[in-house]
């Protein structure tokens, strides 16, 4: 009892200051676009740690952990293509969007794609932003679950009143200061989880090597005792099977190359190519660093608890550090883990009320002049409404792994888009009605392809990259494009 009493002081005053701290950024809101993309003035390191901070919610901190605890070394596919496409986007796309970002003026995800392909750019609009916000549901919907999972480690809350708590802490800040507020936030949310995946592995190989009693006494020895599939870095499969395993993991990677709007909303919102390579330097650092350290957390899981010892897979991070550290130390910690799905729940939102407000209700409006305050006050009303649906899906989810739900956004969102945003990039006959085509088939395709259980057979993280691209090259040839008038 004690314990928790020193656990929840701790989480209380870090929550209350980041609630404040956010607060305190928002008062600079002035405009709609400073609402939705901080008037693209972002210096590189804020940029870059809010990208990273949204990038790796509570999956960096539960979802891989836990994967890596109920699946061994096999989980090195997925680490590998998540920074696989995470270090290309820095190096490859990040500059390039910023720069079209500033010479079309866009001040959304959405925005953006509608300008360069002016020739449809209303129904681009339209389509894009019913899909982020579609399948942005679940995905704020998963980080509300890991605060639930990670409350009810800690103090045996019921994991359904820890979601309304983690809700209570982000949507006040996140409806009062939009984008600004959730970038600065996100910045000392990121030094935070940098912390737990760095001390955390330190401290938890040291803790095993001198404790004999527990599992096994390293991650290698830990590894073998669990069993052969725990070793191999194709779950002990062989022949095709061993390939669909290695690219089912490795699939994230195309999720990463443009087309998780969150994210590329942070390379639109630097403020010159000079801070642009400042920040794909901090991103690529950061991502090294945290993916060796979310691997090893759930390693040193199975070396503490056994292989079978967790009711959940995605309590061991929370768990390893309760065991390894004093409670309060912990608890600064653990608090990693809630600002890991705080970095991201309040991304997604502000992305999803801006993608809504300016792409479907403003257009819909009468009074298409109305003032900045009233373009603001729409803004909000629309993050404080979405913030409540995304919560009571998460409430009725039929998946509660948070890995289920992340993977599931990764491919209708990060597969489809990704297409689409390469192409705008690299691609000149590319056109706006090929864009709304690529979208919409993308998000059929993903929908379909996991609701009839063949997501099992081989992930829609892979088909949806390629099925999309296809498309989008079939559309773009068959269907030419509108000459300028």
């Amino acid at each position: 009892m004690e314990n928790q009493v020193q656990i929840l002081i701790v989480m209380i005053v870090y929550m209350t200051l980041l609630i404040l701290w956010g607060i305190y950024q928002g008062r600079k809101v002035k405009s709609s676009e400073d609402f939705s993309i901080g008037g693209r003035n972002l210096p590189g390191w804020v940029a870059a740690l809010s990208e990273r901070a949204t990038g790796e919610s509570s999956w960096a901190l539960l979802g891989l952990p836990g994967a890596a605890y109920a699946m061994g070394l096999t989980e090195i596919w997925t680490a590998l293509g998540c920074v696989a496409g995470i270090v290309t986007a820095w190096a490859a796309l990040s500059w390039r969007l910023n720069k079209e970002a500033h010479k079309y003026n866009a001040s959304t995800f959405t925005d953006y794609i509608a300008k360069r392909h002016d020739d449809f750019g209303k129904w681009v609009r339209v389509v894009s932003s019913l899909t982020i916000v579609f399948f942005f549901f679940f995905y704020v919907g998963a980080q509300f679950l890991g605060g639930g999972k990670t409350l009810f480690t800690m103090f045996d809350i019921k994991p359904e009143w820890g979601m309304l708590i983690t809700a209570g802490i982000i949507i006040p800040y996140t409806i009062y200061g939009g984008f600004r507020s959730v970038v600065y936030t996100d910045v000392i949310q990121a030094i935070v989880m940098i912390i737990t995946l760095v001390v955390g592995p330190i401290v938890g190989i040291y803790y095993i090597a001198e404790h004999p009693s527990l599992f096994a006494n390293s991650m290698t020895t830990a590894l073998e005792s669990a069993g052969d599939s725990y070793t191999s870095l194709t779950g002990a499969s062989s022949g095709f099977a061993s390939g669909v395993v290695i690219m089912g993991g490795f699939s994230w990677f195309f999720g990463y190359l443009g087309g998780q709007p969150q994210l590329t909303t942070r390379f639109m919102a630097i403020r010159d190519m000079k801070q642009a390579k400042r920040a794909r330097n901090v991103g690529i650092v950061w991502t090294l660093v945290a993916y060796v350290g979310a691997l090893s957390l759930g390693w040193i899981g199975i070396a503490i608890f056994g292989p079978k010892g967790l009711t959940d897979q995605e309590f061991v991070m929370p768990a390893v550090l309760l065991k390894i550290f004093p409670p309060y130390l912990a608890a600064i910690l653990i608090t990693g883990a809630i600002a890991a799905m705080i970095s991201t729940a309040d991304s997604l939102l502000i992305l999803s009320a801006t993608e809504f407000s300016d792409n479907i209700l403003k257009p819909l409006s009468k009074n298409q002049g109305q003032s900045e305050k009233k373009n603001l006050l729409r803004s909000r009303v629309v993050t404080a409404l979405l913030a409540v649906i995304a919560l009571v899906i998460a409430y009725f989810s039929p998946s509660k792994l948070i890995f289920t739900l992340v993977s599931y956004v990764w491919a209708g969102i990060g597969g489809t888009f990704s297409i689409v945003i390469l192409f705008s990039l690299f691609w000149k006959q590319f056109h706006g009605r090929a864009a709304v085509i690529t979208i919409i088939s993308g998000m059929l395709f993903t929908i379909l392809w996991i609701s009839t259980g063949m997501d099992e057979q081989i992930s829609s993280r892979l088909l949806t990259f390629f099925v999309a691209a296809i498309v989008a090259i079939v559309s773009t040839l068959v269907i030419p494009k509108p000459a300028k008038n």
